[in-house]
């Protein structure tokens, strides 16, 4: 059987032994949209952009408030979203609506990442757009750029980008997959984490959080971190003067939402606007759909991937692939991961630091698990570790060597077909496998009988 992993930017074909009758699971494919350009214009001008904008700019106009602000968030340089279309499109049509282009500031959510250079700034946006427009790039580690804007259910302090706070129009933009431990990304993730401070992106991401039994793959409703995010964004939802002016500040949003879908080959396959509850509970629909697909049992060994680039471009993300893996791969059973990292591990926050100073995944869970542990990074450890607990985890990767990979508490995995074949061998006859070409795009689970 020939299989085709996401790897790196060119993929990695693979050549499965018939013996093995390996399972191949990834998600159903959808055809690209023939013209994503005008299927994003027109989904605008179907849920109300325009009415949108002029709604707020006649509510501003009639509080006696200066011009209208709008901050337009994009995805950085470790997501796939096809940035190059979208905020286009989305400039256009302020355009198109009179919003003026020095009213528009754009925001790059990187949450707790490493700011993109301008080379990746360009190739993600395109000359013209870093030519012309004003880009602020998130920076969780400067208090100095955040403001608190409210206090969350869970008694989390939540502080947002000042300047994007500031803004009287808010446009999310950003694309819909399956999420670790968020349920799905895309919705209010692009305001927390992506353009939150240091100290609620922490809070949202500590060990109970993490823990919580609806902190998983494709999970919303009751997802403590999901809805977390949700309420941080509605908290920006209107300006302090529009909530304190208006005693119909409800009829009035300050916030909306523009999400696409992908499928393998990057290609734009849906286009969710709109109200944000809305728009990406019918994004969150479509990827379900797509993305969740079940197997009859679970697995000896399961071979995976983290999506291709840019998603694998280091360890810390690729924790997604192995997460998926670990969805139906047996107590005791075996993890192979493809992924190209050729950014390495990183050494951000406490990543790759916490891995090398470990002996073992138990010992990373019991020092995460400490009451008033808060660091940065956290969150992959103790998800990784957990992962660890159940299954080996072998790793294939250009980007990182033996020493790197085992520091990091993982097995080096110089050839997938040969690692496999081994750990068959030492299971013994019957050994099953599984392969996810996709990784975390698919979300695989166990049937019930």
């Amino acid at each position: 059987m020939n299989v085709k992993l996401a790897y790196g930017k060119q993929g990695l074909p693979l050549r499965l032994p018939d013996e093995w009758n390996a399972t191949v699971v990834e998600p159903r494919y959808i055809t690209g949209l023939p013209d994503p350009f005008e299927a994003i214009r027109q989904e605008l001008r179907q849920h109300h952009f325009d009415e949108t904008v002029h709604k707020l700019g006649d509510a501003l106009v009639a509080a006696d408030h200066e011009g209208l602000k709008v901050g337009v968030i994009f995805s950085d340089i470790t997501r796939p979203t096809p940035n190059h279309i979208i905020v286009p499109v989305v400039l256009d049509e302020l355009a198109r609506i009179g919003v003026p282009r020095h009213s528009v500031t754009l925001f790059n959510a990187l949450g707790t990442h490493r700011p993109n250079t301008e080379a990746e700034l360009r190739l993600m946006l395109g000359d013209a757009i870093v030519d012309h427009y004003r880009i602020v790039q998130n920076d969780a580690f400067e208090s100095a750029t955040q403001v608190y804007v409210g206090t969350s259910r869970r008694g989390h302090e939540i502080w947002l980008n000042r300047e994007l706070v500031q803004c009287d129009l808010k446009i999310l933009t950003g694309f819909i997959e399956p999420h670790f431990f968020a349920g799905f990304s895309g919705g209010g993730k692009a305001v927390m984490p992506g353009m939150a401070g240091l100290r609620t992106v922490l809070r949202n991401h500590n060990a109970e959080m993490i823990g919580h039994p609806n902190a998983t793959w494709g999970v919303t409703q009751g997802n403590p971190i999901w809805e977390e995010a949700r309420e941080a964004a509605w908290m920006v939802n209107q300006t302090a003067k529009l909530a304190s002016t208006f005693k119909v500040a409800s009829e009035v949003t300050s916030l909306y939402l523009l999400n696409v879908t992908l499928n393998k080959d990057k290609q734009i396959t849906g286009v969710f606007a709109g109200d944000l509850d809305e728009a990406h509970a019918r994004g969150c629909a479509f990827v379900r759909d797509t993305a969740m697909q079940p197997v009859q049992h679970a697995y000896d060994v399961v071979i995976t991937t983290n999506s291709g680039y840019p998603l694998d471009l280091n360890l810390y993300q690729t924790v997604k692939g192995m997460c998926a893996a670990s969805q139906v791969v047996k107590p005791a059973g075996a993890i192979v991961v493809a992924s190209a990292c050729s950014e390495g591990i990183p050494d951000h926050g406490l990543y790759g630091r916490m891995l090398r100073e470990a002996s073992n995944p138990r010992e990373l869970l019991d020092r995460i698990n400490v009451p008033g542990f808060l660091e940065q990074d956290q969150w992959e450890i103790q998800i990784q570790a957990q992962i660890q607990l159940k299954a080996d985890v072998h790793l294939f990767s250009d980007g990182l060597n033996d020493e790197q990979i085992t520091s990091a508490l993982l097995k080096p995995c110089h050839d997938i077909i040969t690692t496999v074949s081994k750990l068959r061998e030492q299971m013994g006859p019957g050994a099953t496998v599984c392969v996810l070409p996709e990784g975390p795009q698919t979300i695989p689970y166990v049937a019930p009988a």
